[in-house]
């Protein structure tokens, strides 16, 4: 039976595709993997090796230099220093490890646990280097005036509409930028898609959801000639539109419900997640969007509510402290911590990789070591902390509650006949405080506080953490990234590149807020490109840029320069509504194309100048969300505690199943879900084995098969007469997919079911075995 449904589905889902990502040179390695190596592996050789194997000093040991990725390249007298894909083969893993007791590197003490995996997986995943011979002189200077004429420093460029031969084709401006392109190569625009693939395509971008039979047919129907117009008003002010657009910002702020229980708490993650949505379905401006998520706190007049935006740096990953380790050791995890703050930012509101300066000037980009102490400062003086959404006042009077319970609670605990007259004394004291302070229970939102944090020590090779509130704090540089090689300590301030002239310094308490302002005023260019860029891949599959948080020298030029800085002046000029950007994209004729090209379209496979719309997957959530839809079984409350989505009961979006950091879930994982430990700019869509399997056997989807069996078994209300197998397998269709089934598709599940029930299945079971078929069809993962 297994094999029958499974190949009922591959004769189902046969042509079906999706358009695969641009292919890499063989030469070429993955952005993602230059960037492990310039954030994890070259600072990690730096500071671990660099002190005897740079190019000043690898003459005299080993003639190995381990600071440039020539030096890699070549190895040293040893001969090759890794083989790339094969760490047990690989000179430099042998070495780390001290398998060979002639070879032990670095020979003061062997690397720890971590260090060394991250070697081994970096030679695992291919050993990627940069072609760094023509940037050299990134560790030695940087011309700042220089690097400011770089594209995406540029102030925003208005140029006029290009001239197109087919003026009736275009819809909006962006179309014109689009058209010029596609006739400058000799490509004509794909055909409009039909009405069903069209609102198919609106709602899943817009809501994530998929729509229903009844809107399919309305809108079909609906021969006004604003139509498509009426239907994208309303699903930008749905609710569930705040719900889809939270996702993907949730994916770079490493969102998270859940962490190892030995770090710091993020029970109420969900605050900032409902935070996030509301904001989207509310439409905050950009600027207010950003600010409060760096500095609600310092933003005058912030309702309470809104200090749980805090939760983008509030939720940011912490490192285990192990404070009988030496202090050099505690402030290298403090740094990481630190480091990580200034990714997250810098990648997300920016499209930069200031953290790639942490040991050194950036490689590639107009970002000076200087640069990152100034912004690590900022981190140095803010700290996690937890509060209630109240007013100050009223977070006060909380506050001292709590501790004064918890005081009690310590003392009664103490107690052990608990019917005593103390006991009871204690018990009725806790009573009444509860009672006298109504939101003494109410749920705390993970934020962050001007806090500086020293590492002090504490004895011999021991340490102590000093957090001192309302204290901030300049850094010095940590040369190589060592804290025990101290230089020139750096005021707080911003990017030099971004900066008028010279950076001002920071001075409203950590910075925050300054740093906010700077990037929505200094930065305001790059900004908009960056949050204008982002929008357009989720619609397109793909940005202008493709490198959607590097829009540095490593980072891909846009395909569309002129479109890029349009847009991004239209959108300062709409006051930054995000709501507005989606419209503005989604009108389009360009958006409208059905997914097969028109003329030329060969000639660009991977459909970079956009003559057709792309064929995407959808992402997990809108996969199980419209499985649900599609099986009558949403439960469609909104915001709250996650859930975790192995739940049977567990019929809610997918939004509000439980992330976890450090134990995800097996769905999640099997479909693209990308880790909550670190900025996540995009998905890659894998298709693997596991993924059909996870279909064919798992209670989720099994449960669904039931559901939709049940539907299509039901007999109409009022009707005396059963449906018919045809009839019932066009219900299934309609429910799923918003159509009816083709005749061959009908005849297909007929026999399906006749054989089964021959074979000795009841028919109640042969109705779940052909819907678990049909959930596993391309058409309901895919939107064309």
């Amino acid at each position: 039976m297994l094999r029958r449904i499974v190949l009922l589905s591959l004769v189902m889902n046969a042509g079906c595709g999706f358009d695969a990502p641009r292919p890499l040179h063989a030469d070429e390695p993955a952005p993602a993997e230059l960037e492990f190596f310039e954030k994890r592996i070259r600072p990690l050789l730096i500071q671990r090796c660099g002190e005897c194997h740079d190019r000043k000093t690898g003459d005299k040991n080993g003639e190995l230099a381990l600071d440039s990725g020539g030096g890699l390249r070549k190895g040293g007298s040893r001969g090759k220093l890794f083989v790339p894909g094969k760490p047990e083969e690989s000179l430099l893993i042998k070495a780390v490890r001290y398998a060979d007791e002639e070879l032990q590197m670095p020979p003061e003490g062997k690397l720890a646990d971590a260090e060394i995996a991250l070697l081994t997986d970096w030679v695992r995943r291919g050993a990627a280097l940069p072609n760094d011979a023509a940037v050299e002189a990134g560790t030695k200077g940087i011309d700042i005036a220089a690097g400011k004429s770089f594209w995406s420093f540029q102030p925003l460029q208005q140029s006029p509409l290009p001239d197109v031969k087919s003026p009736q084709w275009p819809r909006t401006r962006t179309d014109r930028y689009i058209l010029a392109r596609l006739e400058a190569v000799g490509i004509t625009p794909a055909a409009e898609a039909d009405r069903r693939t069209l609102l198919r395509r609106l709602t899943f971008d817009l809501t994530g959801l998929p729509p229903s039979m009844n809107e399919v047919e309305e809108f079909i129907a609906d021969t006004r000639p604003d139509a498509y117009e009426r239907v994208v008003d309303r699903l930008l002010l749905s609710p569930r539109y705040g719900e889809r657009e939270a996702r993907p910002w949730l994916d770079l702020a490493r969102y998270t419900d859940t962490v190892a229980n030995w770090l710091k708490g993020t029970e109420n993650a969900w605050l900032y997640r409902d935070w996030v949505v509301r904001a989207m379905n509310e439409d905050r401006s950009y600027d207010e969007f950003v600010r409060l998520q760096l500095a609600a706190d310092q933003v005058a007049g912030t309702p309470p509510e809104d200090l749980a935006a805090l939760g983008f740096l509030g939720l940011s990953p912490t490192y285990w402290k192990e404070l009988r380790l030496a202090p050099t050791v505690i402030q290298t995890v403090v740094a990481e911590e630190w480091d990580e703050r200034i990714d997250a930012v810098s990648r997300t509101f920016l499209g930069l990789t200031v953290s790639c300066a942490r040991c050194h000037n950036h490689k590639f980009d107009p970002v000076t070591v200087e640069d990152y102490y100034g912004l690590a400062g900022v981190f140095a003086s803010s700290q996690l902390a937890d509060r209630p959404l109240l007013s100050d006042a009223e977070a006060q009077v909380v506050r001292q509650a709590r501790d004064q319970r918890s005081q009690w609670e310590a003392e009664l605990k103490k107690i052990k006949d608990q019917s005593s007259e103390p006991a009871k004394r204690l018990q009725a004291q806790i009573s009444e405080l509860v009672a006298a302070t109504p939101n003494i229970n109410r749920p705390w939102a993970h934020v962050v506080e001007d806090a500086s944090v020293y590492v002090l020590p504490n004895g011999e090779d021991a340490t102590k953490v000093d957090i001192r509130r309302g204290e901030v704090r300049d850094v010095p540089i940590f040369r190589r990234g060592s804290p025990s090689n101290l230089g020139e300590v750096i005021p707080r301030r911003f990017l030099a590149v971004l900066s008028p002239g010279e950076p001002a310094r920071f001075q409203r308490g950590s910075g925050r807020i300054d740093l906010a302002d700077a990037i929505l005023t200094s930065a305001r260019p790059l900004a908009s490109r960056v949050i204008v860029n982002r929008v357009w891949a989720q619609h397109f599959g793909r940005g202008l840029v493709s490198t959607v948080s590097d829009f540095g020298r490593q980072g891909d030029r846009p395909s569309h320069p002129e479109l890029l800085d349009d847009l991004a002046s239209r959108f300062l000029e709409n006051g930054g509504s995000l709501r507005w950007l989606h419209r503005e994209l989604v009108l389009s004729a360009t958006y409208r194309q059905q997914s097969t090209g028109g003329a030329g379209a060969s000639t660009d496979p991977d459909n970079r100048w956009l003559g057709r719309m792309p064929r995407r997957r959808l992402d997990i959530e809108s996969w199980r969300d419209a499985l649900l839809v599609g099986t009558a079984q949403m439960d469609d409350r909104m915001g709250g505690p996650s859930v975790a989505l192995d739940a049977p009961s567990n019929n809610r979006r997918t939004l509000y199943g439980t992330v976890g950091r450090h134990e995800q879930n097996d769905m999640l994982k099997l479909y693209d879900f990308p880790e909550p430990s670190t900025h996540a700019p995009n998905r890659v869509p894998t298709t693997t084995p596991l993924q059909q399997l996870f279909v064919l056997n798992s209670p989720f989807v099994e449960r669904c098969a039931s559901s939709l069996a049940a539907i299509a078994l039901k007999t109409a209300a009022g009707s005396e007469t059963p449906p018919t197998s045809a009839q019932r397998i066009e219900k299934c269709y309609r429910q799923l997919v918003q159509r009816p089934p083709t005749d061959a598709e009908v005849a297909l599940g007929e026999k399906f079911l006749s054989d089964s029930v021959v074979g000795g299945t009841v028919e109640t079971e042969a109705w779940k075995l052909y819907a678990l078929a049909l959930l596993s069809l391309n058409e309901i993962m895919f939107v064309d």
